[in-house]
């Protein structure tokens, strides 16, 4: 029987002292913590145990998305500063983006990137966001080229001391350019470890969800039933639905690495059989979801009341997560996107 606080948004509150916030992540990337949680039991380890923590036949679901150098800034005609967030792509060359200030920039409004190397007009307004759809006016391949010259990595704001360098902030395996965050569960990963895992006889595999901003847009409904998440773009292809079968004739176990590949296994999944292809997803796993696809999770430790900390509550339970949450700030764990692990066995 579900717990009636296990729907209000305060239920998932903590408090986290601030220098547990990690602004740069630990070198080699596989020396992070690792809290290894059972159904019965847990256990303080390192990422660098994880071969010998899985299975011979057990799978690991990755998300093979780049992150994009979304953080562009602009000026308008008459000299105006406007900051410009990329969020979500219509076309090659249409995106969904925050903008900021943002109350003055209507329909039509011109922008000039890089001094005019790039140039974008306003063409709608979401309501749900309050994000403005811009037009850049290029073709797909320039428009790939200008913005990596210039745009900046969107590091979350939690990470204001951070030392890192771009390319610390992507998974090694980052390959399809379309997310605005990293999928922060793949940091830890080296190619050492990747090599130890499949002499382990333990199985991977790539789908890909472009993060954006559903996997970050914070639950502000007190209840969590009223909020609604945004949509985001994945991909499920036929090589991970046989993978997937394989690894369920076998007896094998299925680990979402992160919580982007858990809601793309999940959406693809929703009939209990695993599904190849592109869709929009605003699945919102919580506390009373019943899982269809993976069995276990590799995550981080997430933000207070954010739906990533729900989505693991499903899992384990709100009230044991909070406590071993609690265990973690006491033990020195690091936590968010630089952050330590936790792996959740079945």
């Amino acid at each position: 029987m579900q717990d009636p606080a296990d729907l209000l948004t305060a239920s998932y509150n903590f408090v986290l002292p601030e220098h547990c916030i990690a602004q740069n992540p630990v070198v080699p990337r596989d020396h992070s913590r690792l809290l290894v949680v059972t159904p019965q039991s847990h256990r303080h380890c390192h990422f660098y145990d994880l071969p010998e923590l899985l299975e011979p036949g057990d799978l690991l679901v990755l998300n093979d998305t780049r992150v994009l150098p979304a953080r562009l800034f602009a000026e308008k005609p008459t000299g105006g500063k406007v900051e410009v967030l990329l969020l979500e792509a219509k076309s090659a060359t249409e995106w969904l983006c925050l903008v900021k200030p943002g109350r003055r920039l209507g329909l039509g409004q011109r922008l000039l990137f890089g001094e005019g190397l790039l140039e974008g007009v306003i063409t709608g307004i979401d309501p749900e966001t309050g994000g403005r759809w811009i037009q850049f006016e290029t073709d797909p391949e320039n428009f790939e080229r200008l913005l990596i010259k210039l745009g900046k990595m969107p590091l979350p704001p939690y990470l204001e001391h951070s030392t890192a360098t771009p390319e610390q902030y992507q998974t090694i395996w980052a390959s399809k350019l379309g997310a605005v965050a990293a999928p922060t569960a793949g940091l830890h990963f080296t190619p050492e470890l990747l090599q130890r895992l499949a002499l382990r006889g333990i199985e991977r595999a790539a789908i890909t969800l472009h993060v954006g901003l559903g996997t970050f847009r914070p639950v502000q409904a007190d209840n969590i039933l009223e909020h609604h998440m945004h949509q985001e773009w994945l991909e499920v292809s036929a090589e991970v639905v046989e993978a997937v079968n394989r690894t369920r004739e076998r007896g094998g176990r299925i680990f979402a690495v992160g919580t982007t590949s858990a809601r793309s296994l999940e959406s693809a999944g929703a009939t209990g059989e695993l599904v190849a292809g592109a869709r929009r997803s605003d699945l919102f796993i919580y506390p009373g979801y019943h899982w269809q696809i993976a069995q276990g999770l590799i995550t981080n430790f997430h933000l207070p009341c954010s739906s990533l900390l729900m989505l693991v509550s499903s899992l384990i339970g709100r009230q044991r997560l909070l406590a071993l949450y609690k265990e973690a700030i006491a033990e020195g764990y690091r936590f968010y996107s630089f952050g330590d692990g936790m792996l959740i066995l079945p």
